[in-house]
């Protein structure tokens, strides 16, 4: 059993004085590349990372502790808080028509809060394959990660896709996920960074982002116009060559998700090549194309990418919807630390805040403890 599985089973034997049913957990995620191609239904590539949200449960009242924010809430309330991820994962499978029963659960993790690496959907899977088993529901995976977004959505109220929940349950240890976000088709894609001697860095730049307080859901309804004047469905289905029929916002836009696309499945074939050097080149250049077409950079992810290219990564990009949060760099094992300090002086010449920084290898999606 994990730590955090542990810790999970440990805080409900002293919250609710008995074992536990069972133990879940689920990790967070980063996107590899393939950014804003969500909504315009086109191709990610997302990995879990090794830090999870666990989750103890068993018979009881509706009681929800969390060891992390040392707090109890109950099921059958709605405050904004932690709890209502839970909570909407319990609604949406009742919506979906399976019958969920009493229950409580102690949560525990070590996914870092607000850092863009998907907590919400950690917590989300992690209770939805806590409750599959405990219920003997018998849902599968992907229904199950449909199950998480529309908690998100419907209940909790923030529109995200399916990449998070579909990464937390979906991935496996040593690989990504290769999403199609129309068709919702998943595949495994080799990524075993330790046998290729390198590092997923993630760069928490601790610039809050607030999609509601940016250009967020303008970028969408540019898309959305740029497509109408296409006159296909969704950017997914625009060329290269239609771009010539374009101008202004609509073009810079809907060039960064023709070329976005683009590029994600020629990263997926660079890793089944094993040519981590292509890898590496594409998330430059989504970086490139985010930053000068899309226009989602900011001046911290900019000087984080720019320090990565200066000291050996073999790739760097923001990765998330931009405005601020992380950036990752695939850098050689051997030089991380080296590495992390030229970026924290690199922050410190700009008077920037001084960045985060996590490692972590391509893990596996939401399990049952032993």
């Amino acid at each position: 059993m994990r730590e955090t599985e542990q810790k999970a089973a440990r805080a409900y034997r002293e919250q609710f004085g008995e074992e536990p049913a069972l133990v879940a957990s689920a990790p967070g995620r980063v996107n590899l590349i393939g950014e804003h191609t969500d909504y315009n239904g086109g191709f990610v590539l997302p990995c879990a990372i090794d830090r999870r949200i666990a989750v103890a449960v068993g018979a009881g009242e509706g009681a929800l502790y969390s060891a992390d924010f040392d707090q109890t809430r109950q099921i059958d309330e709605k405050d904004s808080s932690w709890a209502d991820y839970p909570r909407g994962v319990a609604w949406a499978m009742g919506e979906a028509g399976h019958e969920i029963g009493g229950f409580r659960a102690a949560f525990a993790g070590d996914v870092p809060l607000g850092s863009g690496l998907s907590s919400s959907a950690a917590i989300e899977a992690a209770t939805a394959l806590a409750l599959d088993a405990f219920f003997g529901l018998g849902v599968g995976r992907t229904d199950l990660a449909i199950i998480c977004q529309r908690a998100e959505n419907d209940y909790v109220g923030v529109g995200s896709g399916i990449m998070d929940q579909y990464a937390s349950l979906l991935c496996e240890a040593g690989a990504a996920l290769l999403v199609d976000c129309r068709s919702l088709e998943a595949e495994s894609v080799p990524l075993d960074l330790q046998a290729a001697s390198l590092a997923l860095v993630v760069c928490d730049t601790r610039v809050e982002r607030g999609l509601a307080d940016t250009g967020y859901n303008d970028r969408r309804a540019t898309c959305e116009r740029a497509a109408r004047m296409l006159g296909v469905e969704e950017l997914r289905d625009a060329t290269e060559g239609d771009l010539d029929l374009l101008s202004g916002a609509e073009l810079k836009r809907a060039r960064h998700v023709v070329s976005e696309n683009a590029r994600v499945l020629e990263a997926v074939e660079a890793l089944r090549d094993w040519d981590f050097e292509e890898f590496g080149r594409l998330m430059y250049a989504s970086h490139a194309s985010l930053r000068d077409d899309y226009e989602v950079s900011t001046l911290e992810l900019d000087t984080f990418v720019k320090a990565a290219e200066q000291h050996g990564a073999r790739g760097a990009r923001l990765t998330g919807a931009g405005f601020g949060g992380c950036a990752i760099a695939l850098v050689p094992q051997d030089e991380t630390a080296a590495f992390t300090n030229a970026c924290e002086q690199a922050f410190a010449k700009s008077e920037f805040e001084e960045p985060a920084f996590y490692e972590f290898v391509p893990a596996a999606g939401a399990e049952l403890a032993d």
